[in-house]
């Protein structure tokens, strides 16, 4: 897999369960900062309130995630996010990841998110285009 962006956080104490190890559904969350960290340097994104602007547009909406844990993250791990492009389909494309301890190199996690190009105005899933499929697989690293 060839990684698009990097991308590191620190745990941090509200991310981590009774048991002393990273909540299973803060991993959501990880992913989540690494696509819009990708997003911002690809696309300029900045989301905007429907309310100010009157429309919303087209965007990305997340129609599929699933992880795999390998390992426990606890507070203070360096965590490194690895996204990579797996795949561009009509109107939808999937990201790989991994979820690396920067100190032990372990893979804590791996998981893969389905995003959909939709029309938040139309409420409808919009085709992919070539430019679009261009920009989604420029890395930023």
């Amino acid at each position: 897999m060839t990684w698009l962006i990097r991308h590191q956080l620190t745990v941090r104490f509200r991310d981590c369960d009774p048991l002393g190890h990273v909540n299973n559904a803060v991993y959501l969350t990880y992913l989540e900062q690494a696509r819009f960290h990708l997003w911002r340097a690809q696309f300029g994104y900045v989301a905007k309130p429907a309310a100010e602007t009157g429309r919303r547009g087209l965007g990305f909406i997340l129609a599929r995630a699933e992880v795999d844990f390998t390992a426990q993250a606890r507070y203070g791990d360096l965590l490194e996010v690895r996204l990579g492009l797996d795949g561009v389909r009509r109107s939808s494309f999937t990201y790989a990841y991994e979820i690396v301890n920067v100190a032990t190199e372990q893979v804590v996690a791996r998981a893969r998110t389905v995003q959909v190009r939709f029309d938040y105005d139309a409420q409808a899933p919009v085709a992919v285009d070539d430019e679009l499929r261009g920009t989604l697989g420029r890395g930023i690293d």
